[in-house]
């Protein structure tokens, strides 16, 4: 009697390389959330407004400011995301529980004063911006834009609003976009990155002041704090801390490529142009224009490209740069 071998090998499939690629490309799409959405909200309005200013102005002579921020930023959000995903409580009630009364107090009171200011400049990039393509003074965008953005942090849930913000983050391309479309010095934009250029004068410091404080700014602490907790909230296991730190690292990673990206347009496009003061938001639209050089009418469509991205990244930002939500220990309903 003899016994038939079958042949039990497993049919072939995809090479593992390219399975394990995208096995890592989907686990890393999916952890994405917390770290990503406040990298992408660390470049509001107001912080466009601040490296646009800052390449108008100096040209390449403070690039190696994203680079030098980035190890700062990204270790003072880590702290802030670790607190969240390990007590379960956000950043107002965690110094409550460590710290007395009177210095929560203070706290709050003092980011309250420095979010209302930082509220009062996106809003009024968002209506400045909107007005460029929509006529209606800006004074009533303003108005409208307060209104919506406070109808949808009362109704809509955490959930359902940080899938919207995800997608918001692509506007962030068009500055890469218009820098690879540009003729740039290379060379000088990387030894302006790697070699930090200094000028003592006051205006020299009072940008890189403005650029250390629209990078490290004390809302994204409480914002990134809450949403670790939100993240974990209705899962068996919180999640692992190697999750938190990659979807962290790649937040503020992306946020400082955009702002470099933002100062070499703004550097190429504005200061080599003599444009060294961002007086509107038009000037601030210009630096969009290579972008769409090709096209008829390129001038309005950079307007109306300048104009979206402000409105979608005022939109991502504003919600959580509220005194109500960086101050809660959870900012969801």
């Amino acid at each position: 009697m003899t016994t038939e071998v079958r042949d039990t090998a497993p049919a072939p499939g995809p090479p593992p390389a390219a399975g394990a690629r995208r096995h890592g490309l989907r686990y890393l799409l999916g952890i994405l959330g917390p770290g990503l959405i406040t990298g992408a909200a660390d470049d509001d309005p107001s912080g466009i407004a601040t490296y646009t200013q800052t390449g108008a102005q100096f040209g390449y002579g403070q690039l190696w400011t994203a680079l030098w921020m980035l190890p700062l930023v990204t270790g003072v959000q880590e702290a802030c995301g670790r607190i969240g995903n390990i007590t379960g409580q956000g950043l107002a009630r965690n110094i409550k529980d460590k710290y007395s009364l009177r210095t929560l107090r203070l706290l709050v009171i003092l980011l309250a004063a420095a979010n209302v200011i930082n509220i009062g400049a996106d809003i009024g990039a968002l209506g400045a911006a909107a007005a460029l393509i929509i006529h209606i003074p800006v004074a009533v965008l303003m108005i409208g834009f307060t209104a919506l953005i406070l109808t949808l942090e009362i109704v809509v849930s955490y959930r359902r609003y940080a899938k919207v913000l995800k997608w918001l983050t692509i506007s962030l391309l068009a500055y890469p976009v218009t820098a690879f479309l540009v003729a740039e010095p290379w060379g000088e934009i990387l030894r302006a990155t790697f070699i930090p250029h200094i000028e003592f004068s006051a205006a020299f410091f009072y940008v890189i002041t403005a650029v250390i404080g629209t990078t490290i700014t004390p809302y994204m602490f409480f914002w990134q704090t809450s949403q670790e907790v939100e993240e974990n909230a209705g899962r068996k296991t919180r999640r692992s801390l190697r999750d938190l730190r990659t979807d962290n690292a790649v937040g503020m990673f992306i946020s400082q490529a955009v702002a470099w990206f933002i100062i070499i347009v703004g550097a190429t496009v504005l200061h080599t142009a003599h444009v060294t003061t961002i007086n509107s938001a038009a000037d601030a639209a210009r630096v969009l224009e290579p972008l769409v050089k090709t096209f008829p009418h390129s001038g309005q469509i950079a307007q109306a490209l300048f104009a979206i991205g402000i409105v979608s990244l005022g939109m991502l930002a504003i919600p959580w740069s509220s005194p109500l939500s960086s101050t809660a220990s959870s900012p969801s309903r």
